[in-house]
């Protein structure tokens, strides 16, 4: 079968909610990394063939095919198609698979996968509050699909409380986990880690002073012990907090997928060699532990074990499903979120797949690591695994 390479990632800082990307549009967010993209490849932006763009919340200002509009406000031709799909938090991780598989399969030669999600512009939730609001349809899950899982609504907030009483985790033990994702974060900043990976945005702060928002802006240089105790949980007798759980978050990101051929023709350097895809799909009510059983067929399918992974990035939408996918997977702590992870950095959800995949790329180059791998959960119990052999 035919290899397929990424030869550029980029992503944007995280914004907070209200923050410093409130007034950015998510067309343009998205059209920023499309440009950066096609700058660190240097290729023509008339050879990309196809753009697949992940978001969730394809409602208001990310809606009528938020893919294309990133086309039309980037300098790419009118030439340049697009698509836009929602595999929910692992929407832009799918845009990948989607754009590895046709330049593996000889179809395409160059692919832009990527993501975008305005969270603040585009609150969570929004395609399913407004019609309700208007008092149209009943929501997204039938009554056939209600009485069959004995559920009235399906929450990733009670999965994640689902998974830490199933594993007793205490409290204790998630806030821990979030102060190591924030501190790594911090560290990662203050090193310049993420120099290379991000897309400078001009922004206006409140004063009317412009400025490059470089940095992202979840990361709490001050996080502690007392301060994360000191959050009320989620559910009353639960143990999941707003600071054990992934911020939300503004952003875009992406990468360029393509073919050897690509590779000669347009003199392009790969940083990395898709080494295997793999999604799966299990229980939709607890729905976040399905990251282990694909991590584990990934593994099988691909000949490796999991000690042959350099570094694995395990999207942190709430902090019992890392944690659960390392007891199971019997993985090393220090190889996993090694420059933190969403509850530090955020999680803009549609963009976070190929953002992820962004920070693992250039972390790998950074310690001259060889192989890694990353998952997501995604509602509905869908997962999604890569694994990428860096190529410095």
């Amino acid at each position: 079968m035919a290899e397929a390479y990424i030869v550029a990632a980029a992503r944007t800082a995280g914004g907070k909610r209200g923050g410093a990307l409130k007034d950015w549009h998510p067309a343009d967010l998205g059209a920023k990394v499309l440009d950066s993209l096609v700058e660190r490849s240097g290729i023509d932006p008339a050879a990309v063939e196809d753009v697949i763009a992940g978001c969730v919340g394809q409602v208001g200002e990310q809606s009528f095919h938020i893919g294309r509009n990133m086309v039309m406000a980037s300098g790419l031709p009118d030439s340049v198609p697009a698509v836009s799909i929602d595999r929910q938090c692992g929407s832009s991780q799918q845009s990948l698979h989607f754009a590895a598989q046709a330049v593996m399969s000889g179809t395409q030669d160059v692919v832009i996968a990527c993501g975008v999600e305005s969270m603040t512009r585009v609150p969570m939730g929004l395609p399913v509050i407004l019609p309700m609001q208007a008092g149209i349809g009943i929501g997204p899950w039938p009554q056939s699909i209600k009485d069959r899982y004995g559920v009235s609504e399906f929450s990733q907030f009670t999965g994640a409380e689902m998974i830490a009483r199933n594993y007793s985790m205490s409290r204790e033990e998630l806030d821990a986990f979030a102060l190591e994702s924030h501190r790594r974060g911090a560290a990662a900043t203050e090193r310049g880690d993420f120099r290379d990976e991000v897309v400078p945005l001009t922004v206006v702060d409140a004063d009317g002073t412009e400025r490059k928002h470089q940095f992202d802006e979840g990361v709490r240089f001050d996080a502690s012990l007392e301060g994360l105790a000191s959050l009320k949980t989620l559910k009353p007798d639960g143990v999941v907090t707003a600071g054990n759980a992934s911020q939300i978050c503004d952003g875009a990101s992406g990468v360029m997928v393509v073919s050897e051929r690509a590779l000669r023709d347009h003199g392009l350097t790969p940083l990395a060699r898709v080494d295997h895809l793999t999604v799966t799909a299990g229980d939709p009510v607890i729905m976040l532990m399905e990251p282990i059983p694909a991590t584990r067929r990934a593994l099988e399918r691909s000949g490796r074990r999991i000690e042959d992974i350099d570094l694995y990035e395990v999207n942190e939408a709430f902090a019992p499903v890392p944690l659960a996918w390392l007891r199971e997977l019997g993985g090393d702590p220090d190889r996993l979120n090694v420059n933190g992870g969403a509850i530090a950095l955020g999680h803009p959800l549609g963009a976070s797949g190929t953002k992820l995949m962004t920070t693992l790329l250039h972390a790998l180059k950074k310690r001259g690591k060889r192989f890694g791998l990353q998952t997501m959960c995604e509602g509905g119990g869908i997962a999604n695994v890569t694994i990428v052999e860096a190529l410095n």
